[in-house]
């Protein structure tokens, strides 16, 4: 699918159910590539994507499961293995789900937050390229993501952070109708 920018920005919606239908990896790794094209200063290109298709999303539900049982107060037979299998299940909404990953670099000139905007540029590179090649997706984040013991279940760096799970398959809904607020509104001028 050929797709101009403009329309790109403009018509990529989140799309939260798709088919479990499995994705090519050459266009995953397609939308890979789209996002490493984000632009980062220094050129430090501070991100890291972890791929999970199949089985390979267990250790995300693992991680999601870490996570509830640390938070839990109390909780045993039944009802925690029911919670626990929940969490779990959270992995396997997608097809495929990549974590997005803000590697910073160790270049003295680095800033931390510059390095974070570097990484979510790359999402959203990423989101575009799964919207114009006709996929859906849908950035997904939340306590869970931000948690240690997120961090730990895939032996992430102590730097290094998550900025994204991307939850990408083929559209099985209509995108809602988007609404934005008048650039007009967010917009200053300062004009001599």
């Amino acid at each position: 699918m050929n797709m101009q920018v403009e329309e790109a920005i403009r018509g990529r919606r989140t799309i939260g159910r798709v088919k479990q239908d499995p994705i090519d990896r050459r266009l995953i790794e397609k939308l890979l590539e789209a996002a490493t094209w984000a632009p980062s200063h220094h050129n430090t290109q501070p991100w890291k994507f972890i791929v999970m298709t199949g089985e390979g999303r267990a250790k995300l539900g693992e991680g999601y499961a870490r996570v509830a049982l640390a938070s839990l107060e109390t909780g045993i037979g039944t009802a925690l293995e029911d919670r626990l299998a929940k969490e779990r299940s959270k992995a396997y909404r997608a097809p495929v789900v990549i974590g997005v990953v803000c590697s910073p670099s160790e270049d003295p000139r680095a800033v931390h937050a510059e390095e974070l905007a570097a990484a979510q540029a790359a999402v959203q590179n990423l989101l575009l390229a799964a919207h114009a090649n006709g996929l859906g997706a849908i950035w997904r984040s939340g306590e869970p993501m931000y948690h240690p013991l997120m961090k730990d279940t895939f032996g992430l760096d102590a730097e290094e952070q998550f900025v994204a799970l991307i939850y990408v398959g083929y559209p099985d809904m209509q995108p809602l109708e988007a609404k934005r607020t008048s650039v007009s509104d967010k917009t200053v001028w300062l004009e001599g």
